[in-house]
C-alpha cells in the first residue's frame, strides 16, 4: 500500500491489498515460546508476551504463510527496530487514552507475525497484512524498514491499523446499518483494483480496496482516520464545486461522514475508546 500523504495508498498498475484470507479460521496461537537467552527474545518476552499477552514471531514457520506463496523472513537486525516502531505507533497511542489500556489488552491478537518480504498474489495485487479470526496479525515488508521513508511508514501504519480494526468487527460486528450506507458502491475481492481513488470516493469509500466487502470498508475507514494527515480534507470536508466530478466526490463524502460517525460511536459504545484521541497521538508522532 504505497502511500503518499495525498493519494498513493494504492500503486496504480500493480494494486495493493491489506487482505484477509477468505478462510479466517486459525489454529489456536501459542503465546509461550521456548526459553531463550538471546537479548531479542528476552525483550519480546518481557515487553510483549508478559506485558500484553502477544507473541511476536520473527523466525520463519511455514504454517504462518499460505503454502502457495514464496516469502523471506525478516533479517535479524530489523526486528528490534520494527518492535520499537509498533510500540511507538500502535501500542502507545491506544494504551495512553482513556479506556485504551483495557481495550488494547483485551483485543490485541495473541500473535504478531513478521514477514520480511512482500507477498505477491496471482491477480497482480500485493498482500501487506492479514488478520486471522482476531488471533493473529501478519505484517510484511519488515526488511524494508526505513523510518525516513514516508511511503514505508504509511504502508505499515495503514496495515496494522486496518488489521487491528478487523478484530473490532470480529468481536462486535459492524456498526448498525453499516451495509445500508453505500450498498450500490461495493465491487468484489476480484475487481476492486479496477477503480481509481476518485471513483472510490464518489461511491463513498476511502479507497478502491474498501469497496471489496463490508468488512474491508470498515477496516479501511478506521485505518485512514488514524494515519492519514489529510483525512478530513480528502474524505470529510466538501469541496467548493465547479464541475460534476466535484459534486460526485462531495456526494461520496456525505456517505463517508455517516461511516465516520458510525465508527466513532461504535468504538465508544463498545470499548469506551475515543478514536479521535488515538488519532491525535498518532498524528503528533508523524
Amino acid at each position: 500500500m504505497k502511500r503518499k500523504i495525498i493519494s498513493m495508498f494504492f500503486i496504480g498498475v500493480l494494486g495493493v491489498a491489506m487482505s484477509c484470507y477468505p478462510d479466517e479460521s486459525v489454529e489456536s496461537p501459542v503465546k509461550e515460546q521456548p526459553f531463550s537467552e538471546e537479548p531479542l527474545d528476552q525483550y519480546i518476552q518481557t515487553n510483549f508476551i508478559d506485558e500484553y499477552g502477544v507473541a511476536v514471531r520473527y523466525k520463519y514457520v511455514d504454517r504462518y504463510v499460505d503454502q502457495t506463496k514464496r516469502v523471506a523472513p525478516p533479517r535479524l537486525e530489523v526486528v528490534q527496530p520494527m518492535l520499537n516502531f509498533l510500540t511507538e505507533f500502535w501500542v502507545q497511542p491506544f494504551v495512553s487514552v482513556p479506556s485504551g489500556n483495557a481495550f488494547f489488552r483485551a483485543h490485541v491478537p495473541a500473535e504478531v507475525i513478521f514477514i520480511g518480504s512482500t507477498i505477491y498474489n496471482a491477480d497482480g495485487t500485493v498482500t501487506l497484512g492479514t488478520a486471522d479470526a482476531g488471533a493473529r496479525i501478519t505484517l510484511t515488508e519488515v526488511n524494508f524498514i526505513d523510518r525516513d521513508n514516508e511511503a514505508w511508514i504509511f504502508r505499515q501504519l495503514g496495515t496494522i491499523y486496518h488489521e487491528f480494526a478487523h478484530i473490532m468487527h470480529q468481536r462486535y460486528n459492524l456498526p448498525p446499518n453499516w451495509q445500508e450506507i453505500s450498498p450500490q458502491g461495493y465491487t468484489s475481492l476480484g475487481s476492486w483494483y479496477n477503480l481509481t481513488d476518485d471513483e472510490a470516493l464518489e461511491r463513498g469509500f476511502v479507497s478502491p480496496y474498501g469497496t471489496s466487502t463490508f468488512n474491508e470498508d470498515f477496516a479501511e475507514v478506521v485505518a485512514f482516520l488514524l494515519f492519514r494527515p489529510d483525512f478530513y480534507d480528502r474524505f470529510i470536508n466538501d469541496e467548493v464545486c465547479a464541475d460534476v466530478d466535484c459534486i460526485a466526490r462531495n456526494e461520496g463524502r456525505a456517505k463517508l461522514r455517516r461511516k465516520y460517525n458510525a465508527i466513532l460511536a461504535h468504538y465508544k459504545t463498545n470499548t469506551g475508546v475515543d478514536l479521535l484521541q488515538v488519532r491525535a497521538l498518532i498524528q503528533a508522532k508523524l
